[in-house]
């Protein structure tokens, strides 16, 4: 009966992640009795982790996931034109009726703007117009951030759902949960069809249901400005993890660093903020959200986390 379930699972999800790479997920070996289901996805490396299982059912659970994070990244993608995101964008100025799902989001991130004085806003993607984080010395002029910030601002779009109204000029981008939030619908999918333990992992930002017969999950937190050099190992039993950072996009200029992660209240980036946070949480889209907001609190950041009673790892 699983077997027909995650069928059907899969043909659905397959309709709509017509974007998929011409290469299958592929099956490697992770010691004696661990499988890894690799794949790309958001332009991470991203697998699925099951202990003790045949390589045939593996791709099978394998392609429902890696499915799922092709279908994600189609519809809200910035980067395509046939994305939900590129059609408001081209909407722009007009009322529009968004999907359940679109609109889902939107209301997420309308309380996550809200609830944050508006330090989590999905508008401020526009301000990489200005700051190009490549490593160089080149910092954007003042008047350059000014202008772009006309155009940020949660609160200058009409949203009630399903009703949008985005104005000109302004764009919608849904990367800073779009990886979590498909980490999440992921596990939905394979925890439908599947008791036993497994961890999904896109990029860094991980979720797992439960523990292998061998004990905990292990999970390497990187250590900064190197090549995937772990700091150190985490126990995970079930749950999820969602790593925010800045190790690889910077300006550097008169000996001062310029990390990536940029207020949008003022369009420049947070001074004195950790270079990684790491968040535990129930859920990758809470554990992203969270880890986020400590990096935008900048050297708040563990005042702010130790407010939210959870577990976390500051890397400074």
């Amino acid at each position: 009966m699983a077997v027909l379930d995650l069928g059907r699972q899969r043909d659905a999800v397959a309709a709509e992640a017509s974007n998929a790479p011409d290469e299958a997920p592929r099956v490697e070996a992770r010691g004696e009795n661990l499988l890894a289901v690799c794949f790309t996805a958001m332009a991470s490396p991203c697998e699925l982790l099951l202990p003790s299982t045949e390589d045939g059912a593996a791709r099978e659970l394998g392609l429902l996931v890696a499915q799922e994070a092709w279908r994600v990244e189609k519809k809200f993608s910035r980067y395509r034109t046939d994305s939900v995101t590129a059609w408001i964008h081209e909407n722009r100025g007009i009322g529009i009726d968004v999907d359940p799902e679109t609109a889902s989001l939107l209301d997420f991130a309308s309380q996550c703007f809200d609830l944050s004085e508006g330090l989590f806003d999905i508008t401020s993607g526009v301000l990489r117009y200005a700051w190009k984080f490549d490593g160089s010395d080149r910092i954007p002029d003042a008047d350059a951030i000014g202008s772009l910030l006309t155009r940020v601002g949660f609160d200058k779009l009409r949203w009630q759902s399903p009703h949008l109204f985005l104005p000109a000029g302004m764009e919608l981008d849904f990367g800073g949960i779009g990886k979590e939030y498909a980490v999440d619908r992921a596990y939905d999918l394979l925890a439908a069809c599947r008791a036993a333990p497994f961890l999904i992992n896109f990029g860094g930002d991980l979720r797992a249901n439960r523990s292998p017969s061998h004990g905990p999950w292990q999970v390497g937190i990187e250590r900064p400005d190197t090549d995937r050099q772990a700091t150190m190992i985490l126990d995970l039993e079930h749950g999820a993890l969602a790593t925010s950072g800045d190790s690889r996009r910077y300006l550097l200029k008169d000996g001062v660093r310029y990390g990536h992660i940029l207020d949008p209240r003022t369009g420049w980036p947070v001074a004195h903020a950790p270079r990684s946070v790491t968040v535990a949480a129930s859920s990758c889209t809470e554990a992203g959200l969270l880890s986020t907001l400590a990096l935008l609190h900048g050297a708040q950041a563990r005042d702010f986390l130790e407010q939210q009673g959870v577990r976390y790892w500051l890397l400074e």
